[in-house]
């Protein structure tokens, strides 16, 4: 029997090589992503990220077993640290005072709608950001040149650290979804599928500079 977390990449794959073939991806890899383009990406980031590092948490609050605690508490306190120093590398004091776009709303709004499902699917629906973003770095990494203006960027979700997390993020989903039901692990797999089309979603809401209409 496969592991859940295989089930759920082949489902999502082809999400996923979506994602590497948008045109914010290949110029980020390129060097030649415009500025504008990658400042707005950053600012709807960090908002993003607030509210990541809030059900990170919660999730933690749930988890059954001490070790599993442990490592969510700690994914979140390196969401705040790490993507807030990534943050503020590139936006300086530049002020932050910004509204969601519709896709990063959207995307806030679908993982936050998981924290009154089972920890087991609350888990799997947040397992994109660190699953999806780790292969993007290193497929960046990969294409990119030494003199990338993107080059923290990359390096951060390229980092090994990063990769050693990603790695015990996907096997307690793995853990949660051994002990879970069929259909538990049904809607793990629709999550995390979801959750991967709210990445391409965000990649090209930045590439377009999203704006509400009215």
């Amino acid at each position: 029997m496969k592991k859940w977390s295989e089930e759920a990449w082949e489902k999502a794959l082809p999400v996923y090589n979506s994602i590497l073939d948008l045109p914010f991806v290949r110029e980020l890899a390129s060097g030649t992503l415009s500025r504008e383009r990658f400042l707005f990406y950053i600012t709807q980031d960090s908002l993003y990220i607030d509210n990541y590092s809030r059900i990170l948490a919660h999730i933690a609050s749930r988890l059954p077993e001490k070790a599993q605690m442990e490592d969510f508490l700690k994914f979140a306190t390196d969401g705040i640290l790490v993507e807030k120093a990534l943050h503020d590398t590139y936006l300086g004091d530049k002020p932050r005072d910004i509204k969601p776009t519709p896709t990063c709303l959207l995307y806030n709004s679908y993982e936050s709608s998981k924290m009154s499902r089972p920890v087991e699917v609350e888990a799997a629906s947040i397992l994109p950001c660190f699953w999806v973003y780790q292969r993007v770095g290193e497929h960046i990494l990969r294409e990119s040149s030494t003199d990338n203006p993107y080059s923290q960027w990359i390096e951060t979700y390229a980092d090994e650290a990063f990769a050693i997390s990603n790695r015990r993020a996907i096997a307690i989903c793995d853990e949660l979804a051994v002990n879970s039901s069929q259909a538990i692990r049904n809607e793990m797999t629709e999550v995390f599928e979801m959750s991967t089309r709210m990445e391409w979603m965000f990649w090209e809401s930045a590439y377009k500079l999203e704006k509400w209409k009215i």
